[in-house]
């Protein structure tokens, strides 16, 4: 994926509007619709700082969907679906977390044994 599919990931992954982003960077409305909507429409090193620290992840990933290697794997390194899995669980009870970690070992296993 490139910037535009990162980027539009991480405003949904985060609940952040465009309009919103574009108050807390201080970047225009419309310069963020071009970084949306246009093919291969890259931000400027700082534009791509200011969003990147706003969302909450790296330029790299913002760029590549990657991180640098060297870097400690932290939950803003990890894809909106799996962020997304960890916030829904962190506010589930102990007991129902409990069922859904056993449901996500099943599917694991029986994806194992479906390999074999």
């Amino acid at each position: 994926m490139g910037f535009k599919e990162n980027l539009k990931s991480e405003l949904i992954y985060s609940g952040i509007l465009v309009k919103e982003l574009s108050a807390i960077t201080g970047i225009k409305r419309h310069t963020l619709d071009n970084y949306l909507n246009t093919h291969n429409a890259i931000p400027n090193a700082e534009n791509a700082v200011k969003i990147a620290r706003a969302l909450g992840v790296s330029v790299e990933y913002l760029i590549t969907g990657e991180e640098n290697q060297k870097q400690q794997k932290t939950i803003f390194s990890l894809s909106p679906d799996i962020r997304l899995l960890i916030d829904i669980a962190d506010k589930l009870s102990p007991k129902s977390r409990s069922l859904a970690i056993k449901l996500v070992k099943a599917l694991k296993e029986q994806e194992d044994e479906g390999k074999k």
